[in-house]
C-alpha cells in the first residue's frame, strides 16, 4: 500500500512524520513515502526505513492558498499531491494549512465528476460507535445543493469504510421538527429527502452524542465551531475528572481503582486518536490532519488512510456518486 506523507506539515516538522514513518515500517512492513527538503530528511537514522521523494520547498501558515497551489509547485504538500495524480501513490496525509491542502488538492487532482465542493468529514466518537460529520471547515460558505452532495459523500463514506449498510443520515439543527433551522437548513431539508439515502430527518447535537445517525450534515462553518467546541469540552471534562480525582485521598484510591476505564475514555476523546480526515469529494484520497499532530496522531492518520485505500474508497466515490448526484433535484 502506497502512502505518501507530508513530511514539513505538522507545526513541529519533520519529527512527528518522520518517527510515524518509521512506526508504519515496523507495524505494517511497508515504506511510507516522505516528501520534503532531502537535505533535510536523508541523513537521518530513521531514513533507511521510508522513501524519499525531494519537495525543497514548504508551504507556509502565512501563504495564501490559491496563490501558493499556483505558484509554488515544489512544496512538500504539492509533490505528494502530484504522486497521487500520477498514481505513484494510494492516499496521501498531511498535517500542513487546511486551506493550503484543500486549494492545491483541488488544483492538482480536481474534483470528481458532479461534485461542486469537496468537504471534510472527521469521525465523532458517539454513544455506541462513531458518527461522520461533514463539513466541518473546507466550507464556510455553503447553497443547499452543497449540503445535498456533502449527504451523498457521506453516507458512500460510512458505507465503504466504517461498514455501515444503509447509514442514516441527519441534518444538524437547532430543534427535531421539520422546519427549524435557519434559512440553509430549511431549504437542504427537501433537497437530502430527494436524494435517495436513508434520511432520517433533522438532528440536534444532543442526538448525533446519542449516536442517532451514522452520517450528520453541516455546512462547514457551524461544523467547524462544533468540532472545536466538542474538542474543548472533551479535554475539559478529562481535566476536570483528573483534578476531582486528586482532590483528597478517598477519591485518589478510586482513581486509582478506576485509572484503566478513564485511559479508555480518554483515549476515545482524543482527536489524535482518529489522526486525520478525509477530504472526500477531490479525485483522490488526501487526509489532513492537525498542526499540532504528533508522531501517535500521524501514524493513526497513515492507519485511516490505509483503512480508506483497503475498502476501495475513492474508486466507489468515482463509480456511486455520478449517478447519485444526477438524481438530485435540479
Amino acid at each position: 500500500m502506497r502512502i505518501v506523507l507530508d513530511a514539513m506539515g505538522s507545526d513541529t516538522a519533520p519529527q512527528p512524520e518522520v518517527a510515524a514513518a518509521a512506526q508504519a515500517h515496523a507495524r505494517w512492513g511497508e515504506r511510507v513515502t516522505l516528501t520534503g527538503p532531502r537535505h533535510l530528511l536523508e541523513g537521518l537514522p530513521e531514513a533507511s526505513e521510508f522513501d524519499l521523494v525531494d519537495a525543497p520547498d514548504v508551504l507556509e501558515m502565512t501563504d495564501k492558498p490559491a496563490e501558493a497551489a499556483r505558484h509554488k509547485p515544489d512544496t512538500s504538500m504539492a509533490v505528494g499531491m502530484d504522486l497521487l495524480k500520477r498514481e505513484q501513490a494510494d492516499a496521501l496525509v498531511t498535517a500542513g494549512n487546511t486551506g493550503g491542502a484543500m486549494a492545491t488538492a483541488l488544483f492538482k487532482l480536481g474534483r470528481i465528476k458532479g461534485v461542486k465542493r469537496p468537504a471534510l468529514s472527521p469521525v465523532f466518537p458517539v454513544r455506541g460507535g462513531s458518527t461522520v460529520v461533514i463539513d466541518i471547515g473546507a466550507n464556510a460558505e455553503c447553497k443547499p445543493e452543497y449540503m445535498a452532495q456533502f449527504a451523498i459523500m457521506g453516507s458512500i463514506y460510512a458505507e465503504v469504510v466504517l461498514e455501515r449498510p444503509q447509514p442514516r443520515v441527519g441534518l444538524l439543527t437547532t430543534g427535531e421538527e421539520v422546519g427549524k433551522g435557519n434559512d440553509l437548513v430549511r431549504e437542504s431539508f427537501p433537497l437530502l429527502e430527494a436524494a435517495g439515502l436513508n434520511f432520517i430527518g433533522n438532528v440536534e447535537p444532543k442526538d448525533l452524542y446519542a449516536g442517532a445517525a451514522d452520517v450528520v450534515v453541516t455546512d462547514g462553518f457551524t461544523g467547524n465551531i462544533f468540532l472545536k467546541t466538542s474538542e474543548a469540552v472533551a479535554g475539559l471534562l478529562v481535566d476536570l475528572m483528573r483534578s476531582e480525582i486528586r482532590a483528597s485521598p478517598v477519591t485518589a484510591v478510586g482513581g486509582l481503582l478506576a485509572r484503566p476505564a478513564f485511559r479508555r475514555v480518554s483515549k476515545r476523546l482524543d482527536p489524535s486518536d482518529y489522526g486525520a480526515v478525509p477530504l472526500l469529494g477531490v479525485d483522490g484520497l488526501v487526509f489532513i490532519g492537525h498542526g499540532r499532530s504528533d508522531a501517535r496522531a500521524m501514524l493513526n492518520a497513515i492507519r485511516v488512510a490505509r483503512q480508506a485505500v483497503s475498502a476501495g474508497l475513492l474508486q466507489a466515490m468515482r463509480d456511486r456518486l455520478g449517478t447519485a448526484l444526477g438524481e438530485l433535484p435540479g
